[in-house]
């Protein structure tokens, strides 16, 4: 495998496969939507084997929020400043899209290229594809027809054989552009998706009494990391920020979806209940809670359960179709690991 390097500007790390498959991901560290970098395990560990698995990473270094002075007096940081959303959102997206124009070059099949992030990346990942279908809210321009009803569709560029130059004015940057494909896949790790979660139940409330170490998500806590994100009032926020808040109709063309939780994590509400929406609207989607983990565990690869997840999502990833494989133009579920329930842990 090559070593990873800068691209886009600086805007990506590309980590290329040991033995590619062709599939690719376009991934986002977590950390609070203002901490973390491409370097922290969630970032770079993930990656890398990932990449030893056959998929062409391309990690996200998105702009993160600013740490105001409220927030860094509660959680003992100093001060800095930064960008509020939808900074971190529009990077996602200029990085998915330099990604489908450059697929070719990264040995990558368009038609297999999926999208993921951890917790807080796994926020703007589901953000960033409800705006690449034109659901992400005020003030975020719709793709273009092709971008909802054939995935395969790719940005016309150096890298596409036989484009033609586009005609139109470019967008503004992080706004998606008519003929950028949605992801084949997305792949979500213990995701924050709502500002105001809803409690959780019996079971789970129970567990987080029984480890305060991981009971650290509370409804203050994740509402003002989300003020923060936003730079002010949730009220009114645009589903790109707050994908949770998503309608089943809002959903209604979102990809195959695959969503791994932490088994002890109030943040497991959120992916539990973003998952219920995407099975009321019908569409594809596996969810489970890792046995055994709090929060974060993609970011301590030496706990057991970190490459057991890594397997989940390289099985899965691998397993996306080729054209030659399906005549449809919207690939399936992923095949692995198996469906489970939306509340109880997976053991295997």
């Amino acid at each position: 495998m090559s070593e990873p390097y800068s691209a886009a500007d600086g805007l990506v790390r590309v980590y290329p496969a040991r033995e590619p498959n062709g599939a690719g991901l376009v991934w986002a560290h977590g950390g609070g939507f203002a901490f973390g970098d491409v370097d922290m395990p969630e970032g770079d560990w993930v990656a890398r084997q990932l990449a030893a698995r056959g998929t062409t990473v391309v990690s996200v270094d998105y702009r993160l929020a600013p740490v105001s002075g409220a927030w860094a007096s509660g959680r003992g940081d100093a001060p800095r400043a930064g960008h509020h959303y939808p900074a971190a959102s529009d990077d996602m997206i200029a990085a998915w899209t330099w990604a489908c124009e450059n697929a070719s070059r990264l040995r990558i099949d368009i038609t297999r290229l999926a999208i993921g992030g951890a917790s807080a990346g796994a926020n703007i990942a589901a953000g960033a594809v409800l705006r690449l279908l034109g659901r992400g809210g005020a003030g975020v321009a719709a793709a273009g027809a092709n971008s909802v009803a054939d995935p395969a569709a790719v940005v016309a560029g150096a890298d596409a054989p036989g484009a033609e130059a586009p005609t139109a004015e470019a967008p503004a940057a992080g706004v998606p552009a008519a003929g950028v494909p949605v992801p084949a896949l997305v792949v979500l790790a213990y995701p924050t998706l709502l500002a105001v979660q809803p409690a959780p139940d019996a079971a789970l409330r129970a567990a987080l009494d029984a480890q305060p170490g991981a009971d650290r998500f509370g409804p203050a806590a994740v509402l003002s990391m989300y003020e923060n994100y936003l730079g002010g009032d949730v009220t009114g926020a645009p589903l790109g920020a707050v994908p949770g808040l998503a309608t089943a109709e809002d959903v209604a063309q979102f990809p195959p979806t695959l969503i791994v939780n932490g088994e002890v994590d109030e943040l497991r509400v959120s992916g539990e209940a973003f998952a219920a929406t995407l099975a009321t609207a019908g569409r594809e989607v596996t969810v489970l809670a890792e046995a055994g983990t709090e929060h974060g565990h993609l970011n301590r690869p030496a706990e057991a359960a970190a490459p057991i997840t890594i397997e989940r999502f390289a099985r899965a990833l691998a397993s996306l179709p080729s054209p030659s494989q399906s005549t449809s133009s919207a690939p399936p579920a992923p095949s692995a690991p198996p469906p489970q329930s939306v509340l109880t842990p997976d053991r295997s």
